[in-house]
């Protein structure tokens, strides 16, 4: 457990009776995803009554070797419990559009990991390294059943609770939490991540790897690069109280 002081003047409060255990990029990791839920399992265990949410930040798939069980247990845990919550990443942006057929989209799927998903869900490496991109697109919306495309569709894109605002990649300083466009909630870093002053929100955020996860006054950043550091990261928020987990 790692928990890192925040700036004097400003402390982010969780809405009362809420804790909220937040989880960086998967990536594939299903092998690291059960083995830090049982982490927070036995954390909230330990810890007093409160209403427990669970928030996936995105990015559950792709590079890592199990995207297809990653999906399924993560649509499970959504499907049996209201308080457990998933974004869309930018990943699962990809995927999608890759299962639509957009070349653009193609391209980058297979550039970025999809190889690896296409292998979990049943597409022997060889076979992969025959498809042409139609050909990919035909495989993919053969193997992905109905209810994990019907599930990453209906992902959440940013969630406020108290003094926090979860969302994938970040927001655009400037600009109200309300009109922010699902083309940065996904995807933007520079402009995010230099920005240095407070924001609307302490956004909860994944997609830029770091060492660490990154507490700062307007900003918490929680993907620590499961598919390669074997290390996958959750942060629990409850009153004024911070804490870091990984596998």
């Amino acid at each position: 457990m790692n928990l890192r002081k925040r700036a004097p003047e400003f402390v982010p409060v969780m809405e009362e009776g809420l804790r909220v255990y937040a989880i960086g990029d998967i990536h594939g990791r299903l092998d690291l995803l059960d083995r830090l839920l049982l982490k927070l399992e036995a954390d909230h265990a330990a810890r007093g009554p409160a209403e427990r949410h669970i928030i996936f930040l995105g990015d559950l798939v792709d590079r890592g070797p199990d995207s297809a069980g990653v999906i399924e247990r993560v649509r499970a845990l959504c499907a049996a419990d209201p308080n457990v919550h998933c974004l869309m990443g930018n990943h699962e942006e990809i995927m999608l559009r890759s299962l639509d057929g957009e070349d653009k989209a193609l391209r980058l799927f297979c550039r970025v990991g999809g190889r690896e998903t296409m292998i979990s869900y049943g597409v022997t490496p060889e076979e992969y390294e025959r498809l042409d991109y139609a050909e990919v697109t035909e495989r993919l919306n053969a193997v992905v059943p109905a209810s994990h495309r019907a599930f990453l569709a209906a992902l959440k894109e940013i969630m406020v609770l108290g003094d926090y605002a979860f969302v994938h990649a970040g927001v655009r300083p400037g600009v109200s939490i309300a009109d922010q466009k699902l083309s940065e909630t996904r995807w933007i870093r520079d402009a995010f991540l230099e920005h240095r002053g407070l924001l609307e929100k302490v956004v909860v955020h994944g997609h830029t790897v770091a060492d660490e996860a990154e507490l700062l006054p307007h900003r918490i950043g929680i993907d620590t690069g499961a598919y390669q550091t074997d290390r996958l990261t959750a942060l629990m928020l409850e009153g004024s109280q911070q804490e870091i987990f990984s596998t």
